[in-house]
């Protein structure tokens, strides 16, 4: 399946795959810019407001978990296919939901389809692409979900002068099965046969599998799991009306989109574990500072931590391709990743929530930017990448 890199049909092959990680990224940040609109609704507090992060990270961990396992053997492109699919189905349903309980299901029937993409992709790309173009090709990709972050905000404000929040749903559901269908039509199929050895095994105990995936994990929560909260943060404790809260929001998330694209010029010349080491630090930092800084502040950390994690997410994903062989690239992606989105995008939002019902946002956020800060260390211990 090895195509000629960057030039004619492999262009537009990347830019499908970046298409479907960028609806990927909307769909499991799709209730953030609508959060406060939920709760008023439902009339809900803030940790059940943000609990249904929770219920859509463990479907999507669950998911990239065993479809890391299974997809290679049934399908890559099956896999995404059927994947799309069942999230459109998903998102024709929630328009019609009137008790907020009955989103939990829904949500993690939306990560369970959501979740299967990412560990698909990878192995699709590298299968597509020449190793010594890996670096460009995972980064370009990666780059659709900076600018899926900001623009998921700007979207929804945009279709809130439309439709209600349970229209632009529908809205959702149209284009991700038209990609459904547009994926099928143009992808050729690959699959992994089962290896002899026992590969799970191997990769268990492997030492990068963990550091990696611990280091993934805090810096997604500090992400993600941040940016999931904050229009419930600016709205009922900062007091700012829901159209200012996601223009900052948005607006905030402009800097990794020209971050994310000129990174993937150069990712295949830097060295992968300074760059984890430096990008974790850094983020770490400006989330302690976004914290605890003044209200007219919070946007430019919020900026400054899209620069840094636009160039560390891009970093790990090649570090996986490079670091694990063929037989494993999708096990460790699916690993790795289903504690990331479980604990850091899911688990996360519901203690930063817990911590505004009980204290404030701002002391939850404070103690997830020391945390990440400290695992910054471990990356040192990274001998593969040199």
């Amino acid at each position: 399946m090895r195509s000629s890199p960057f030039r004619g049909k492999s262009l537009l092959f990347l830019f499908l795959f970046w298409f479907l990680w960028f609806s990927n990224m909307y769909i499991r940040t799709i209730f953030a810019p609508i959060l406060p609109l939920l709760e008023d609704e439902f009339v809900i507090t803030h940790a059940q407001a943000s609990s249904v992060f929770m219920f859509q990270a463990a479907g999507y961990g669950f998911s990239m978990l065993f479809s890391g396992f299974f997809s290679g053997r049934v399908g890559y492109k099956k896999s995404i296919v059927t994947s799309l699919i069942v999230s459109s189905l998903v998102f024709f349903l929630i328009p019609f939901v009137k008790v907020f309980a009955v989103l939990y299901p829904l949500s993690f029937l939306l990560g369970l389809a959501g979740g299967v993409y990412t560990p698909s992709a990878i192995p699709l790309i590298t299968e597509y692409f020449a190793e010594k173009d890996w670096g460009k090709a995972l980064a370009i990709h990666d780059t659709g979900a900076p600018f899926s972050i900001f623009s998921l905000p700007l979207i929804a404000i945009f279709l809130l002068q439309f439709f209600e929040w349970r229209g632009t749903f529908t809205v959702y559901a149209v284009i991700v099965l038209l990609s459904a269908i547009v994926f099928y039509l143009v992808c050729n199929e690959v699959k992994i046969g089962a290896s002899k050895n026992n590969v799970f095994d191997t990769l268990l105990k492997t030492r990068a599998l963990w550091t990696i995936g611990a280091i993934y994990t805090l810096v997604s929560g500090a992400n993600m799991g941040i940016y999931s909260i904050i229009p419930l943060y600016f709205t009922k404790e900062l007091s700012l009306s829901i159209e200012h809260a996601n223009t900052i929001l948005g607006i905030s998330k402009l800097g990794g989109i020209g971050v994310a694209i000129l990174f993937s010029f150069v990712v295949d010349r830097v060295n992968l574990r300074k760059v984890l080491l430096i990008t974790t630090a850094f983020t770490g930092l400006v989330t302690i500072f976004m914290g605890a800084a003044q209200v007219s502040y919070v946007g430019i950390c919020l900026f400054l931590q899209t620069i840094s994690v636009s160039c560390f997410f891009p970093a790990v994903v090649v570090c996986i391709a490079k670091m694990f062989s063929r037989e494993m690239r999708s096990m460790a992606t699916g690993f790795i990743m289903t504690f990331s989105v479980i604990c850091g995008a899911g688990v996360v939002p519901y203690l930063l929530g817990l911590s505004g019902d009980l204290v404030s946002f701002r002391v939850g956020i404070v103690i997830i930017g020391i945390l990440v800060f400290l695992s910054s260390l471990p990356a040192l211990s990274l001998k593969e990448l040199e």
